[in-house]
């Protein structure tokens, strides 16, 4: 044949490949092309291939104290309370008024009136003047915590909007987008309404609110639009980050900065795990308000800018937690991986994932297991919102005793405010 081949088994096989134990001779087995030769890899390459990684996965263990705090006990529905007693008013308001916003609320009920009547501690109910159709108004008692919530912004406005600076400051463009603050009025203290309402005057506390050409072309009023500030953050000096202050206090100063560390009764680690903590602790600790565009996305040392970033982003919030979805929105704009959501699984000992109602809040531990040896500042208005956390537990109270029968025993300052003003479904305005 003019084209040698090996014939075997009904198939031709080039002479370039042999089989093993082939009948040739060994210099035709030579003409195969030699193998290439292995190009050492560069520095940087080796380096990474060199790097290893340890998987992180502990279980969850259930830790019962954050359970008793009733600010976190009541956090899922805490949020559309406080906004539907801004929006009722202590004469009786029909529910129509409010029942088409569940979506905007968020609340756990199908219906509105259903939430409603969970917290009659909150809202009283009556029946309107026609169609028998359900009337509600705020209580005595929630129409002070809604005073007094007005009074504390007005009082410490400089402490509670300096926190929402500080959380711009952390943006490397100096800037949020304007849905984005929105979500976080809520959890830095800040009522709902402040970018909304002309009588705030968002610039005397050194914001402003940004248009871009994409506003032009949708229905809503937010998109398009970005807050910033108003001297772009580069005249003032970057903050020091709270971890940074407790190291000083601490060691005296802010070269070595470790995170402090809360184990969860009964959370035991591996001991390879353990290795890996120690060694994630001497890493070097980069600033939330630091600049990090050298830093390598897969490394250890992102992951510990990471847990950084968050952990200075709860100590600004009004109760140092909140639902993990909803910190999501912030993962381009702060620099963070795609699965920060994961951090919070791989350090047990920093955050903790209380798993109420179908839903995931993230709470650090600093804040409720530190006692006074720390350097989070408590916020101007948690006080407010753990008032409300025990109005709802009085509610609980005040259902569990008309199921039994019990006679509802009211706060004398609410029973005066009810003789006095002897409110009926007669007495409402038709």
């Amino acid at each position: 044949s003019a084209f040698p081949h090996l014939f075997t088994a009904g198939r031709l096989l080039p002479l370039h490949k042999p089989l093993r134990g082939s009948p040739f001779p060994r210099a035709m087995r030579s003409l195969a092309r030699p193998p290439r030769p292995t190009k050492p890899l560069p520095p940087l390459a080796a380096f990474v291939q060199s790097m290893g990684y340890v998987e992180v996965k502990m279980r969850w263990k259930k830790d019962a104290s954050f359970d008793a705090v009733p600010v976190l006990a009541h956090a899922r529905d805490l949020r559309p309370l406080a906004a539907l007693a801004r929006l009722l008013s202590p004469s009786p308001t029909p529910v129509s008024a409010v029942s088409k916003l569940r979506r905007s609320l968020e609340t756990s009920d199908r219906r509105v009136a259903s939430f409603l009547r969970r917290f009659p501690a909150a809202f009283v109910e009556s029946v309107g003047p026609e169609h028998n159709h359900p009337w509600f108004r705020l209580s005595p008692s929630a129409a002070r915590l809604q005073r007094e919530e007005r009074d504390v912004f007005a009082a410490r406005r400089a402490d509670i909007t300096s926190r929402l600076r500080r959380l711009l400051l952390m943006s490397p463009a100096r800037r949020l987008p304007l849905t984005v603050a929105q979500g976080m009025l809520w959890h830095l203290g800040i009522p709902e309404d402040y970018f909304k309402r002309p009588d705030f005057d968002i610039g005397q506390d050194g914001f402003r609110i940004l248009t871009t050409g994409d506003a032009v072309f949708s229905e809503d009023e937010n998109h398009g639009k970005e807050l910033g500030l108003i001297d772009d953050g580069k005249d003032q000096e970057m903050p020091l980050s709270v971890l940074q202050m407790g190291a000083i206090r601490r060691f005296g100063s802010a070269e070595e900065v470790p995170f402090p560390l809360f184990p969860s009764k009964g959370l035991r680690l591996k001991r390879k795990i353990g290795d890996w903590m120690e060694g994630f602790q001497k890493l070097p600790y980069i600033s939330p308000y630091a600049d990090f565009s050298n830093i390598h996305r897969g490394s250890d040392v992102s992951e510990k800018r990471a847990v950084g970033v968050l952990h200075e982003l709860f100590s600004l919030f009004v109760t140092c937690s909140a639902e993990r979805r909803r910190l999501l929105c912030l993962r381009t704009h702060l620099g963070l991986s795609q699965k920060v959501h994961l951090v919070f699984e791989r350090h047990p000992h920093i955050f903790y994932l209380l798993l109420k109602e179908k839903t995931c809040f993230a709470v650090l531990k600093e804040a409720y297991m530190a006692g006074g040896h720390t350097s989070i500042e408590e916020h101007p208005m948690l006080e407010v919102r753990s008032k409300y956390a025990r109005l709802m537990q009085e509610s609980q109270e005040i259902i569990r005793r008309r199921r039994s029968g019990k006679p509802v025993q009211l706060d004398p300052e609410d029973q005066e405010s009810e003789d006095s003003k002897g409110i009926n479904s007669a007495a409402i305005p038709s």
